[in-house]
This record gives C-alpha cells, sequence and structure tokens, in this order.
C-alpha cells in the first residue's frame, strides 16, 4: 500500500530536479499527478519519464492565465487536489549595486508571486485535509553573497505558510515550506561555475550536494499523512549547512 493512494497531487516546475523526482515517487506511492513546466519539449519527456499516472500541462507559475488554465485541466479529470507541491522557482546571481529591475521583477514574480497565486487558485479543488508544501531556499537562511533577490524571494515563502495556517485551520489544510540547500540539479549546473559549486560543497558537512532523490523523500514526508502534526513548518534539508 502506498503512502499515496488514490491522491490527487499537483506538482509545478516538476521536468526536471528535485520536482521531477518527487513526482516520480508521488506515482510509485500511489498517486495520480499533474506536472508543469513552461517547456513544451522537457515537459513531454518528463511524462514520458515517469510513465504512468502523470498528466503534463504546460504552464508558466508567474502567469495567471496559465495557472487557470491548469487547474480547469485538474477539475476536468479528477475534480479534486489532495497535494499541492508548489515548486516552480528559479534565480540568478547578482550582487549589490548590479541588480536589475528585470532580475527583481522575474525572481519575486515567479517565486513570491507565482507561489501565491498557484496555491490561491487550487484552494476551490482541494480536499479538506490535504496538504500544501512550498520549496523555499537555504539562500534565505545564510548570507549568500550576490544572491540577495533570490533570498528575498524565497523568505516569503515562510511567512505565507504561517499566515495560511490560521486561514485554512477550519478545513484541515496543513502548509509546510520545504527548504532544500545545495541540490545537484540541471538547474544548479547551469548556473554555478565550478568555483562556485565548490564554494557551495565547502559549507556542507558532508562536502557534497544533495540529490534530487533526498528531497523527493523529505516532499513525500510533507505530503503524506506521516506528517499529519507537521503544519506551519520549514523543513530544511541541507545536510546541516546552516547549523553550522
Amino acid at each position: 500500500m502506498g503512502k499515496l493512494d488514490g491522491k490527487v497531487a499537483v506538482i509545478t516546475g516538476a521536468t526536471s530536479g528535485m520536482a521531477l523526482a518527487g513526482a516520480r515517487l508521488f506515482v510509485e506511492e500511489g498517486a495520480h499527478v499533474f506536472i508543469t513546466g513552461r517547456r513544451k519539449g522537457a515537459l513531454d519527456e518528463a511524462v514520458k519519464s515517469i510513465g504512468r499516472n502523470v498528466t503534463g500541462v504546460q504552464a508558466d507559475a508567474s502567469k495567471l492565465d496559465d495557472l487557470d488554465r491548469l487547474f480547469e485541466r485538474v477539475a476536468q479529470e479528477k475534480g479534486a487536489i489532495d497535494v499541492l507541491w508548489a515548486s516552480a522557482g528559479g534565480g540568478e546571481q547578482s550582487g549589490l549595486g548590479e541588480i536589475t529591475e528585470q532580475q527583481f521583477d522575474a525572481a519575486f514574480d515567479l517565486n513570491a508571486k507565482g507561489t501565491l497565486f498557484t496555491v490561491q487558485k487550487a484552494l476551490p479543488l482541494f480536499n479538506d485535509g490535504g496538504s500544501i508544501l512550498m520549496t523555499g531556499s537555504n539562500a534565505s537562511l545564510r548570507g549568500y553573497p550576490a544572491w540577495s533577490v533570490y533570498a528575498g524571494s524565497k523568505a516569503v515563502l515562510a511567512a505565507y505558510a504561517r499566515v495560511w495556517v490560521a486561514e485554512l485551520r477550519d478545513r484541515k489544510i496543513r502548509v509546510n515550506v520545504l527548504t532544500p540547500g545545495s541540490v545537484a540539479t540541471p538547474m544548479m549546473g547551469d548556473v554555478l561555475s565550478p568555483e562556485l559549486k565548490a564554494m557551495f560543497e565547502s559549507v556542507i558537512p558532508r562536502r557534497e550536494m544533495g540529490h534530487p532523490q533526498e528531497i523527493a523523500s523529505a516532499a513525500l514526508f510533507l505530503a503524506s499523512d506521516d506528517s499529519s502534526y507537521v503544519n506551519g513548518m520549514e523543513l530544511v534539508a541541507d545536510g546541516g549547512t546552516t547549523v553550522i
């Protein structure tokens, strides 16, 4: 028996990395999963790699019309949601004094605005007793130089969770933040130079980045009844980076 048998899950930004690993694991544990991605080719490949009990919807989480189309599709095919993992996000490095308005808007549109409206637009479909999780970043907990915009756009998620727990308590919908540290994903490979990668690994106690499957396991914990008494919390999965 799977931990998510019969559940319907929606995972945004799930064409690669942690969220794709989570989508595979959720399906293995019995869920039907809707995944999104901005690029159709990558989305099709992700659906193919998962293989079963998955629906791909091309969508950009920063665009409200795309989110409407996503949840219309969920409503048509399944009618309800039990788990929402708002994972679509991103950012780029830029030091104070060099930050552009475009960089600021892109990060906050996707990470802050996109996450908020993903959750808000999902709520009419949500079953009472469901689970919402959002992907944070330990960049919001440490002072990584040149990552202030990204860190700020992720820091708001913990505040969302605290407020939404109060607003959703009558429906018994839990809201938590899953906060990874450095994880070896394709996106990290694109934005980190070898020198920066070595710097990030130097502050991880085991001297090795996390793996997408490790974050997927933490997401499954938050999505399932295993975490039924965990609500409004930030689960930091960064190998101990932020505590030393």
